[in-house]
């Protein structure tokens, strides 16, 4: 396939197989934050439905696209044309497809790339957990981990964030597949956060795993569609955030064996009826949420603010918004949320995913049939 370049001032255009690198940041445009002027660079574009992003230690990217495929992102942010190879079938559904892709933290040592995706199965199709080692365009050595269980037919509530936490456990969130009250079910995958050996493994202490009835890999219950996961860089803790009904999205710290409410208490109401669900906002045994939107801005994506690039952002959470196509800032006073700052708001569209890049600069992907991969980059003086 023969590829164009055009060259000018500040656009560099690639077409290559339908995909359109556009690296054209406008000097012109300045956004101010509360603390940090930035611009939004777009880096590619047409990019089909974008879900999430990896980085590689030789400078390139990894990129899924919900409808299945797997994409290399060079370095100068040329996408090869060609789907990387090998990947167990993807089960294209409602919101189902390929969902989020990690790498192993030794991977420089071992070669292992993670990935969820929708896979199909007896009664339907539900999140599961693959790994495999990348070779060329090509996946090799895949093992299939993890398969939630039972599986429907249902096109709602996936979850499918995958986090890694510093003694190299592996975490999952799996959505309540849109039947609420599995989520409340020991004997039921769904509407949880699931915790693995990165061989797919299950943890003897697992808080479930030798409870009669239960399924061992369980570390949460009561969770709706988590997708938003992130590490906390101090306390090593997980934090996650979800999707509300019509309203009650929540931020909330991930631990072990507790319930997070879904479906007896939530903030959130009945689509279109505006009732009450359950049995309110807040019930003995069940967690509170640490920050709730209402009305929903629809979270996807989320990552603490790390490195030297943003020294005013540092340790604040950055939560991509589909519903509300910006990008929210979160300040935290321990687990407070003190602060909350709204950026991007109908510039970005659709964010699905938020990332800090090893630059520490902030990578974000819209999500959308002519998705991009966009970079934040602050201002200089």
């Amino acid at each position: 396939m023969k590829v164009q370049v055009f060259r000018g001032l500040n656009i560099l255009l690639l077409s290559l197989a339908g995909l359109t690198l556009s690296w054209a940041q406008d000097r012109s445009s300045v956004i101010n934050s509360e603390k940090h002027a930035f611009r939004l660079a777009t880096l590619v574009s047409g990019l089909e439905n974008p879900w999430s992003l990896a980085f590689l230690p030789d400078g390139r990217m990894l990129v899924t696209e919900r409808a299945g495929r797997m994409r290399l992102v060079g370095a100068d942010f040329l996408v090869e044309p060609k789907v990387i190879e090998g990947l167990p079938e993807v089960a294209v559904r409602g919101q189902g497809g390929l969902f989020d892709v990690a790498l192993h933290p030794q991977y420089a040592q071992n070669g292992w790339i993670y990935w969820a995706y929708n896979a199909p199965g007896a009664g339907g199709w539900g999140t599961a957990l693959a790994r495999g080692k990348l070779q060329g365009q090509r996946m090799t050595e895949v093992q299939v981990l993890f398969s939630m269980q039972p599986k429907t037919r249902s096109g709602q509530h996936f979850g499918g964030r995958i986090v890694f936490d510093k003694a190299g456990m592996l975490y999952l969130t799996l959505g309540d597949r849109g039947d609420k009250d599995r989520a409340q079910k020991l004997d039921d995958h769904a509407g949880s956060v699931i915790r693995l050996h990165d061989d797919g493994r299950v943890p003897a202490d697992n808080p479930f795993a030798k409870r009669a009835g239960a399924l061992p890999e369980k570390w949460t219950l009561g969770n709706r569609n988590m997708q938003g996961a992130a590490l906390h860089p101090q306390t090593g803790e997980l934090w996650t955030h979800e999707h509300g009904p019509q309203g009650g999205d929540e931020v909330n710290v991930m631990r072990p064996s507790l319930n997070y409410g879904w479906p007896v208490i939530s903030y959130g109401v009945n689509y279109g009826l505006g009732t009450r669900i359950g049995e309110g906002q807040a019930k003995p045994g069940m967690v509170q949420p640490l920050h709730v939107w209402v009305p929903s801005i629809a979270p996807s994506g989320m990552a603490f603010v790390s490195g030297s690039q943003f020294p005013q952002w540092q340790g604040n959470v950055l939560v991509g918004a589909l519903r509300g196509q910006m990008l929210v800032r979160l300040v935290l006073d321990g687990e407070k949320v003190i602060r909350e700052e709204r950026l991007l708001q109908g510039r970005a569209g659709r964010i699905r995913d938020v990332r800090m890049g090893p630059d520490g600069l902030v990578y974000m992907l819209s999500d959308s049939s002519n998705g991009a991969l966009m970079r934040l980059e602050p201002e200089r003086p």
